[in-house]
């Protein structure tokens, strides 16, 4: 149940039929694990966290630097040098102290990242590594939990949800393949601040939308954003029946 703090905390999304007391039920009874803590799971953290999301594990192995401070807003200049795991907790349990917070400080290896997407219900991607993304997609596909997907560098950004327990569902494999040698990080090519915050936040709404069970997810669907001229386009994502990831599931 519910407790009356609870039921004040979360009554603006309370008030929407679409979630009303059984969504929020199912989001403070969820579990999602948010793989990095940089641009795009800063934002995601802090949504998920102050909407009531009862468990949140948290996944990266990396420690804040001056340069993270541009973009990644659940760090502050007292977190330099801290894991950054260590500085989103403090800041995650001040902001929302009913959540449940469960740190991964260390790089997940095949086994722990498998056991970690086992744990939980749902899982966000918002590292910016092609080889990362690539291993949580197919942790997701072997144990049947979606995945909301987002990246973001320069002044373009991309999101969309990926539902292994949808037959039509495609899997990151089945739109992106093996990726590029080339694939270049923020560190390299820059991005603007707003930005990742903008693709955090709607990967933030997808994975309310997919804990409390309102709405469509972007399933099937690709969210491209064009920060320089602010406009969105869409497009659709078919399954590949041939994919070496789950193409096999789906067979």
């Amino acid at each position: 149940m519910l407790s009356d703090q609870e039921l004040l905390r979360y009554s603006r999304q309370i008030l929407l039929p679409q979630i009303d007391i059984d969504g929020q039920l199912r989001l403070k009874q969820g579990r999602v694990l948010i793989v990095g803590l940089g641009g795009l799971g800063s934002p995601v953290s802090l949504y998920l966290a102050a909407a009531g999301v009862g468990e949140l594990h948290l996944a990266d192995f990396d420690s804040v630097d001056l340069t993270n401070l541009q973009r990644q807003i659940v760090h502050d200049s007292n977190s330099v040098g801290l894991s950054k795991v260590d500085s989103a907790m403090a800041r995650l349990a001040a902001l929302n102290p009913e959540v449940r917070l469960v740190p991964h400080s260390r790089a997940l290896d095949v086994d722990s990242l498998a056991a970690a997407v086992a744990a939980v219900d749902v899982v966000l991607d918002c590292t910016d590594n092609f080889g990362t993304r690539e291993a949580v997609n197919a942790a997701c596909v072997a144990a049947g939990k979606p995945l909301v997907s987002g990246a973001a560098i320069r002044l373009e950004g991309q999101l969309s949800v990926f539902d292994p327990r949808r037959d039509d569902s495609p899997c990151y494999h089945c739109l992106y393949g093996h990726g590029s040698e080339a694939e270049l990080t923020c560190s390299e090519a820059g991005v603007v601040g707003p930005l990742v915050g903008l693709v955090g936040s709607l990967q933030a709404l997808e994975a309310l939308k997919l804990i409390a069970g309102f709405g469509e997810p972007m399933v099937g669907r690709l969210l491209l954003v064009d920060a320089l001229g602010s406009r969105f386009r869409e497009l659709r994502v078919k399954r590949d029946p041939a994919c070496e990831v789950c193409g096999e599931r789906h067979a």
